[in-house]
């Protein structure tokens, strides 16, 4: 008895170091959906007048403001297209609409909401997205991918309940255009530190909005992202364009988890700001390559660091290769801004209407003796 006890006892470690060891190899993903954050759990039909939403609180979970649609995905009447990605239903903002639910958060905490959304007419739509004291507007013109576009918005908790609100500012000549929602899910972010061997915190980008929705175009990060409430911990999205967050689930990443795929040309830059001493000497080393998504052509990522410039040329085959380069700078201050953009533009080969470009990714900064 005593023998089967111990051997249990063994095998049981024993699965546990294994399950710890391959769980240490995963991501961290306590992303959940918020209440009916899938627009599944469907209004009773006493609040549908046709599509239109009538009521405050006619959509289960949410409590709406102003024309709001509940719509399925596919041909709609006029000849109009929905795409509808991650599920089968979603809702649509007509002008000055929006949507809002109350959630738990952890005071102090960084979070990200990551949101299925795309515009639904020609006019130039946005998203308001507001946890208060925070808003940001998310621009919808621009289609990174025909298919839907993911997206990951940043903010911090101020205290254990937030109200988040998706909002259209927009008055459109037919006021049922609007930004259409069809998933909306939220992750909890641990702020990177750098170290000794690396001043550059989340330097591999391991720290990011892993896509809960199993999306294969990756999660765009919008533009004008500060630091302190990106959805990309660490950096800021600096640019006027988004820039896409990968994982390697679904793209080729040259080093662990996630990456940065740069897919605006030189409107779509990252940076972030390091401590350094000034006059000193520090080396910077960074990995381009392609994300093995059809994405062909001769590529350039350009950075500044300090007042050193540096250009990484690229030919990308679409075969998921990389290089890694080093470059020298001499810090002017106690604080250096890193910036990286890509050179071009540059399309999927196989579909000349997704944006794509050079992946970033392993940024380290070390000082020279």
């Amino acid at each position: 008895m005593a023998l089967a006890v111990t051997l249990f006892s063994s095998l049981f470690l024993a699965l546990l170091f294994a399950s710890s060891a391959f769980a240490s190899l995963q991501p961290r993903i306590p992303e959940v959906y918020l209440q009916n954050g899938n627009f599944e759990e469907k209004p009773n039909t006493k609040y549908l007048k046709n599509t239109k939403l009538t009521g405050k609180f006619s959509l289960p979970k949410w409590e709406i403001n102003g024309f709001v649609e509940y719509v399925s995905g596919g041909p709609q009447p006029g000849g109009m297209f929905f795409s509808v990605t991650h599920g089968v239903h979603a809702v649509r903002l007509g002008n000055e609409a929006s949507i809002s639910q109350t959630i738990k958060v952890k005071p102090g905490q960084r979070y990200a909401l990551i949101l299925g959304a795309s515009r639904t007419c020609a006019q130039d739509e946005v998203l308001r997205i507001s946890v208060p004291p925070q808003t940001g507007d998310v621009p919808l013109q621009t289609l990174y991918s025909l298919n839907g576009d993911v997206i990951a918005w940043g903010f911090k908790a101020t205290s254990d309940v937030a109200k988040v609100t998706f909002h259209n500012p927009g008055v459109q000549e037919d006021p049922a255009c609007g930004p259409l929602l069809d998933a909306i899910a939220i992750r909890e972010f641990y702020p990177p530190m750098p170290t000794r061997a690396n001043l550059v915190k989340n330097p591999s980008f391991e720290e990011g909005p892993f896509p809960i929705f199993n999306t294969t175009n990756g999660v765009l990060l919008p533009p004008q992202q500060e630091d302190a409430f990106s959805p990309l911990p660490g950096w800021i999205v600096e640019s006027l364009k988004a820039v896409k967050f990968i994982d390697k689930n679904h793209f080729n990443v040259p080093f662990g988890l996630g990456a940065v795929e740069l897919v605006s040309g030189r409107e779509s830059a990252i940076a972030q700001i390091i401590r350094t001493v000034t006059n000193k000497l520090y080396k910077i080393t960074l990995s381009v390559g392609d994300a093995k998504n059809g994405c062909h052509g001769s590529m350039m990522v350009e950075g500044f660091a300090a007042k050193e410039t540096f250009k990484v040329p690229f030919k990308s085959e679409g075969k998921g290769k990389f290089i890694t380069v080093s470059f020298k700078f001499k810090a002017v201050a106690p604080r250096t801004r890193l910036t990286f953009y890509s050179s071009f533009y540059h399309t999927r080969i196989d579909d000349f209407g997704s944006l794509c470009g050079p992946v970033l990714d392993q940024v380290i900064v070390s000082p020279l003796a």
